[in-house]
């Protein structure tokens, strides 16, 4: 049986939507499709035409849609965890409640805080811009408090470039960075979380981080050898984690995200 006739077995969609299906499977161009609530798990659309296709409810788990054009397609409540969307282009389309968790997102294309109703957690290649920096910065807040301090890390980066002004999400960062062993790299977060608190008139803060950074510095230059010393550099370090924990708590929870 050919490769096409499985797939039309597989996928159940009314009778009407078939031609739409056919077209999309065989010549990777069907715009404005009405292909809602099709099960297109691990279809190849790689550069697939689909501007204005009606997909929402479809589920396009684990599919090939590297370099796909689907500009202005309605992605409701669609499925495409673990899809491959490197290069894809997403620019206006609507993504409320679509799952991409675990999607590789390398490259897309995504209008202004278009995640913001979409699951994402992760998805790896994500745009700073595709997300509001709360929504970053508490997703990074939410792997830290599960012990996930690389991708921790990586999301406070990701809310930094959104929006570089925020003191919290330095300081966020520079405490995952201390927890992955990066001590000179958090430093630098902890002193440039302060110089934005200290311009923005807020100088307990901006002391405390500065404490913080020199604290730390003091610490690593100590000897870890024995008698305990390498323990004790621990808990110091940890204390320093904790104390500075406010300073990076959770900003405005969106509705959707992880």
């Amino acid at each position: 049986m050919p490769l096409l006739g499985l797939w039309l077995i597989a996928i159940p969609v009314h009778a009407k939507n078939m031609d739409d299906l056919i077209k999309v499977l065989q010549d990777g161009e069907c715009r404005n499709c009405r292909l809602a609530d099709a099960d297109l798990v691990h279809a190849d659309l790689r550069d697939a035409d689909l501007r204005d296709a009606r997909l929402q409810r479809a589920n396009l788990g684990e599919a090939r849609l590297d370099g796909a054009d689907l500009r202005g397609a309605n992605l409701s409540f669609t499925s495409l965890r673990g899809a491959s969307l490197r290069g894809a282009n997403l620019e206006d389309s609507v993504l409320h409640g679509t799952d991409l968790r675990y999607a590789d997102l390398s490259g897309a294309r995504f209008s202004p805080n278009a995640l913001e109703e979409a699951h994402w957690s992760g998805a790896t290649g994500l745009p700073a811009k595709a997300q509001s920096h709360a929504a970053l910065h508490n997703a990074g807040v939410a792997a830290a408090e599960g012990d996930r301090w690389k991708q921790a890390e990586d999301l406070f980066g990701l809310a930094i470039r959104n929006q570089p002004d925020s003191a919290e999400s330095w300081v966020a960062r520079g405490i995952a960075r201390e927890q992955l062993g990066k001590r000179q790299l958090a430093i630098q977060d902890f002193s440039y979380a302060s110089s934005l608190y200290k311009a923005d008139g807020q100088t307990a803060n901006a002391e405390q981080l500065q404490a913080a950074a020199q604290s730390i510095q003091d610490k690593v230059h100590k000897k870890q050898g024995g008698n305990g010393m390498g323990s004790a550099l621990l808990g110091g370090l940890l204390s320093t984690s904790k104390a500075l924990m406010p300073l990076a708590m959770k900003l405005f929870v969106p509705a959707f995200g992880m």
